[in-house]
């Protein structure tokens, strides 16, 4: 295979999981996370138990393109942790789950020479070797998957079909009969009096709110530690954090909202370079260091997606530090904006300079993984708050964007050439100018119901 048919079967393996991305985020609104993650992985299995059965181009291509439906796992993992942590904590619990499955990539770099060097000492030729290694990542995404749906559940109450039921009982607890229900497009939020007389359900029987004679709701002497909101308030926060199964026309609605077109546009930048960086780092490396030959060069590129364990979960702590100490969502679009830019910089940089000198071109993509990583982390810490109600829609948009810009940046360094160096400072101005593009646009829409 030539370097420009190695670069299309990247471009066709992010095509596909862009496809899904877009396909699972409405998916786990209507059906739930988990299911939704453990298909994509049962679905992506098949074609990488068949990897070894690819014998020509057109083959590997089709192989690359349905083994990239796994791409699309990132989204259904990402909406399945939000529904888990509050708001205060979720950039970070985004930002280690999908950091781990970042370093993934990084950790196949080691793993899958390793399982093909093993099976040579066994007696198998280096032909028959490759296509029995790929049965190793096969067996393990069906085991993870089988984990997933045999010991985890849905939600921390229970299953998705019920995940309505704890927001009705703490509006019961509070005098407030509504209805939650799964409805596409909306939730109904008919009142519904209560006899007079009765007590409502609360999850704590020493807060129980009493209905006298006269029906005129009574608060427990604990109600004066609850922060005081109107019944409309309590209903609009129940509106906003439940997940509804949403209708096409909202779907669109959702996607091609401001907010979510800004997020998009951020991870376009960020995860979309470091896919496409990943791609022809390797090769980078070894043409700047023939030294290296390609096992180091692709030792050393791997650091790069290892650094993931670090950098992007240093995004998401660091955002929700932020936000702690300062409770506005802008200081956390702020903080994305700010890493996007440094990031832009530091790939300018590295262009410029297209390094020979190993320490300096080490250094500079440890620093690049440091704010380019962070970033991922950041927009994971942020797409939570824009339409809690739609976080399948919006968490699906960002992630697909995020491999619109992988295929982007991946022509860029098709067309480029070997010319490494140009595409690189190319990709930084992008980076720059997306985000100032942006930076103006509002965290959430002012007309945003519920959410925080």
């Amino acid at each position: 295979m030539t370097k420009v048919d190695i670069a299309n079967s990247n471009i066709i393996a992010l095509c596909a999981t862009l496809l899904v991305r877009l396909i699972a985020g409405p998916c786990c609104d209507r059906f739930g996370p988990r299911w939704t993650f453990a298909g994509t992985l049962f679905i992506g299995a098949i074609p990488t138990f068949l990897a070894g059965a690819a014998y020509t181009r057109a083959q590997l291509f089709t192989v690359r393109f349905f083994v990239g439906i796994l791409g699309g796992s990132f989204v259904p993992c990402q909406v399945w942790s939000t529904g888990f942590f509050d708001k205060n904590i979720v950039g970070t619990a985004n930002a280690i789950t999908a950091g781990f499955g970042n370093a993934g990539g990084g950790v196949t770099y080691f793993l899958m020479p390793s399982i093909y060097d093993s099976l040579i000492n066994r007696g198998l030729t280096p032909h028959t070797a490759w296509r029995v290694a790929f049965v190793v990542p096969g067996i393990v995404i069906v085991f993870v998957g089988t984990c997933l749906l045999v010991l985890c559940p849905d939600t921390p109450t229970g299953k998705w079909a019920d995940r309505h039921l704890a927001a009705q009982q703490n509006l019961a607890a509070h005098g407030i009969q509504a209805t939650i229900v799964d409805t596409p497009g909306k939730i109904t939020d008919e009142k519904t009096p209560a006899e007079p007389g009765s007590v409502l359900p609360s999850g704590d029987q020493g807060d129980k709110i009493q209905f006298e004679a006269t029906g005129e709701r009574k608060l427990s002497v604990y109600a004066d530690h609850e922060a005081q909101l109107s019944e409309q308030q309590m209903l609009d926060t129940a509106r906003g954090e439940i997940v509804v199964e949403p209708t096409p026309k909202e779907v669109l609605t959702v996607m091609f909202q401001l907010q979510t077109l800004a997020m998009s546009g951020c991870y376009f930048c960020s995860f979309g370079a470091e896919l496409a960086i990943n791609s022809i780092l390797g090769t980078y490396y070894q043409k700047n260091f023939k030294s290296l030959g390609q096992t180091e060069s692709g030792r050393w590129a791997a650091m790069f997606g290892l650094l993931n364990v670090v950098c992007r979960p240093m995004g998401g702590i660091v955002s929700d530090t932020l936000h702690k100490a300062l409770p506005n969502l802008w200081v956390k679009k702020a903080w994305i904006h700010f890493l996007a830019v440094i990031t832009g910089v530091f790939l300018i940089v590295i262009g410029v300079l297209n390094s020979h000198h190993e320490s300096t071109m080490f250094g500079l993509m440890a620093g690049l993984a440091f704010f380019l990583e962070g970033g991922n982390g950041a927009n994971f810490s942020l797409v939570p708050h824009v339409n809690p109600y739609a976080n399948g829609v919006v968490s699906g948009m960002v992630g697909a964007a995020g491999n619109f810009g992988g295929i982007i940046f991946a022509i860029v360094f098709r067309y480029m050439g070997t010319n490494y160096g140009k595409s690189f400072w190319i990709i930084g101005v992008i980076t720059i100018a997306v985000n100032l593009a942006v930076c103006w646009i509002r965290p959430v829409s002012k007309y945003q119901i519920g959410g925080r």
